[in-house]
């Protein structure tokens, strides 16, 4: 079967700034089908949101799908399955039905395809019923079952226990979803599909893309197991690489905090496997916005497999920065090449370069959108007795935002000087750059607001 599936998911979908999230690689390896011969239930949806291009397209992936085991198994100069396996065709809306049996005509199974027509609900449970009934519990062979759909259940019991006892028979269950106009729920595909979900589970957004998806499928299925794989991961230049679990089959490596080598030296090659690597990326730039977590990911073995991996994505929030005090402007000079000194009348020179400068981050936490903050900085040296002595004192003025409910405000670069000879703390009183303690007190409310005294009246 080769790779039938790979995957890259993402722990969640929204990050603060300098937030951390999980990324999970996955990827599952099965034995050739011409060795393993391999019965498969196409189980397709045929619910009335199917209607038109998506029912269209889906034929088109099922056919593909027909025509790559078919020659896959060496079966395609006399069309038909070969090798002992068999494909069936099922279909559901308000109920499933065995469109064929479990046969190796190519013929009859598009046939069968293309004779489906759109219209009804969604049963899930009677698919995975239906599916599992036509798989012979005594036959030796692999047992899949692939399932189409487009929507959520919207008739008959709930499909999880179904697919659960379909699995419990060691019949693998894949799941294709196409986001349709009822959606697609994918964490209850992940709970249908064979575990790992990440590597049985595969959405698209859009139908043009199921023939190719199908095909992907197909090919996979049909070859060998997976020997010398080598995945080379490289993250996004926004993120870095903070920490990495041993993965569950085979060695991984980081080059540096943007490049992780996985190798596996053989997947698949006598039964299904899975293997997963899980890795941790926190979030550095300073910009938000959505963002891609990998820059590339490249995959690679002996077999050929022809393996992509998701591009998934997280929303990025900074928050609100505010600039209360802008930074001196600076003043250019220049010096000659065979100058050995120069002399150069820079102007006046502010009070705040004679000291020490202590300059203040601040967040100010849930401010609310058309309100005004106003922000008091208290600065104060404390000495060797506890004892503290007044260095300044500044009030800022947030201005309102209009972001969609209640952020959190940073407040950046507020700027104290402090002269040496003001040191308290006990130092030489001759030197430069004896330690100092200081302490730092906010306080914040407030400016917009329609608080009146008690009883109070505006009289003119």
């Amino acid at each position: 079967m080769g790779v039938t599936n790979s995957n890259k998911v993402i722990s969640t979908d929204r990050i603060d700034c300098d937030g951390s999230l999980k990324v999970t690689l996955a990827l599952t390896a099965a034995p050739d089908i011409v060795s393993n011969p391999t019965d498969i239930i196409l189980t397709l949806d045929r619910s009335g949101s199917m209607t038109g291009t998506p029912l269209a397209n889906m034929k088109e992936g099922a056919k593909t799908f027909i025509d790559i085991l078919s020659e896959a198994t060496g079966g395609s100069q006399s069309g038909t399955i070969g090798s002992g396996s068999h494909i069936a065709v099922v279909s559901f809306a308000d109920s499933a039905t065995a469109d064929t049996q479990l046969i190796t005509s190519v013929d009859e199974l598009k046939s069968a395809v293309d004779a489906l027509t759109a219209g009804g609900s969604t049963n899930h449970a009677d698919a995975f019923a239906k599916a599992t009934e036509l798989l012979d519990a005594s036959s030796v062979s692999n047992k899949v079952i692939v399932l189409f759909t487009d929507g959520k259940t919207t008739v008959g019991p709930p499909p999880a226990p179904v697919a659960a006892a379909a699995r419990a028979k060691g019949i693998i269950i894949y799941c294709i979803g196409l986001v349709g106009t009822d959606g697609v729920d994918v964490a209850t595909l992940d709970n249908w599909a064979t575990d790992p979900s990440a590597t049985h589970v595969a959405v698209t957004p859009d139908a043009a893309d199921l023939e190719e998806l199908f095909a992907e499928l197909a090919a996979n299925i049909s070859k060998a197991g997976a020997t010398n794989v080598v995945i080379d991961e490289v993250v996004s230049p926004d993120f870095v690489i903070t920490s990495m679990l041993p993965p569950s089959k085979g060695t991984a490596t980081t080059s540096d905090t943007h490049t992780i080598q996985w190798k596996i030296a053989s997947l698949g090659t006598t039964a299904s496997e899975s293997a997963t690597l899980e890795f941790f990326v926190r979030h550095t730039a300073q910009t938000p916005g959505t963002k891609k977590v990998n820059q590339s990911i490249t995959y690679s073995d002996t077999e050929g497999n022809q393996v992509t991996f998701p591009d998934p994505t997280v929303s990025v929030d900074c928050g609100i920065v505010i600039n209360p005090e802008e930074c001196p402007q600076p003043v250019d000079l220049t010096v000659d090449g065979c100058s050995d000194a120069v002399l150069v009348d820079l102007g006046d020179t502010w009070l705040e370069s004679l000291g020490r400068i202590i300059q203040i981050d601040v967040t100010v936490k849930n401010v609310c959108p058309g309100k005004r903050v106003a922000l008091a900085v208290i600065l104060t040296e404390v000495d060797d007795d506890g004892m503290e002595y007044q260095r300044g004192m500044k009030a800022i003025t947030i201005p309102a935002h209009d972001q969609p409910g209640c952020r959190d405000v940073l407040v950046r670069c507020i700027k104290f000087v402090v002269p040496e000879d003001l040191d308290v703390s006990g130092g030489d009183p001759n030197a430069m750059c004896n330690p100092r303690n200081f302490r730092v007190r906010f306080i914040a409310h407030n400016i917009d607001t329609d608080y009146r005294c008690c009883e109070a009246a505006l009289t003119l």
